[in-house]
């Protein structure tokens, strides 16, 4: 039996219960949220849903858009089960249990989201908790697997939204570029701009349009902190008021 904390999200709005000790969900979820441009009635596909964070922040934000996760990990899918249910959304909510690499889905969306492993295997620190080091290491499928998979599973002219480490932009864009287009690169600067310089983005929201061939876009994207280490009006507004993030 998973021990859970109640938590909540998006300033209060969003009830969000989560593990006590392994993965804990951090702002990566709620942005990449933010970021995606869906509409009532439309459907989203949440490759790697873990408790439902950006699923839940999603539906808090779109009333009525139907949300799908695709999930390992048996517990997380228990969970986001659970707070779809405390959040009353449990009508345009579902998960999918297991392997993305071994499902059989033939269902195409209007919009797919990620926020796959960070780490490739044998890069990072392996957590003792396996299901923190699932959700931190690659194990089940690359980035390159969890991209094809973002792609084949979104409908003509929808999108495909992925958060990950910058310093893996260059994988991404190659793995996209000629498959979506209207590419856009949003960075996510950790401060502003000091006596020092900018500091470098560490994270960067990318997203594309299936079907397209607009080119590549370069967005000035966000700054998270004040110089004092809190967070900017915009980012607040996001993170805890739940506007949106346009890329």
């Amino acid at each position: 039996m998973i021990e859970t904390t109640e938590d909540s999200l998006l300033g209060g709005t969003v009830h969000f219960s989560q593990p006590k000790e392994g993965y804990r969900t951090a702002i990566d979820p709620v942005l990449l949220a933010a970021s995606v441009e869906a509409k009532t009635g439309e459907t989203v596909l949440d490759l790697g849903s873990g408790a439902g964070a950006a699923s839940m922040c999603l539906m808090q934000r779109v009333k009525g858009v139907s949300v799908t996760g695709i999930e390992l990990q048996p517990h997380f899918v228990k969970i986001s089960k659970h707070n779809a249910d405390a959040n009353q959304f449990a009508e345009y909510f579902q998960v999918i249990e297991g392997d993305f690499m071994t499902l059989n889905h033939s269902e195409n969306f209007n919009h797919v989201i990620t926020n796959p492993p960070f780490f490739e295997e044998g890069r990072g620190t392996i957590s003792p908790n396996r299901s923190k080091a699932l959700a931190h290491i690659e194990e089940s499928g690359v980035l390159a697997d969890w991209l094809a998979f973002a792609v084949k599973m979104t409908k003509h002219k929808g999108s495909v939204t992925i958060i990950q480490r910058a310093d893996r932009l260059d994988e991404i864009l190659t793995h996209l570029w000629g498959v979506l287009g209207e590419l856009v690169v949003y960075p996510l600067w950790p401060g502003p701009v000091d006596k020092e310089g900018a500091k470098g983005a560490k994270r960067v929201i990318v997203r594309g349009r299936k079907g397209l061939a607009t080119p590549l876009r370069l967005a000035p994207g966000l700054i998270l902190h004040n110089e004092n280490g809190s967070y900017t009006e915009r980012a607040e507004a996001i993170l805890r008021h739940g506007t949106a993030l346009h890329l």
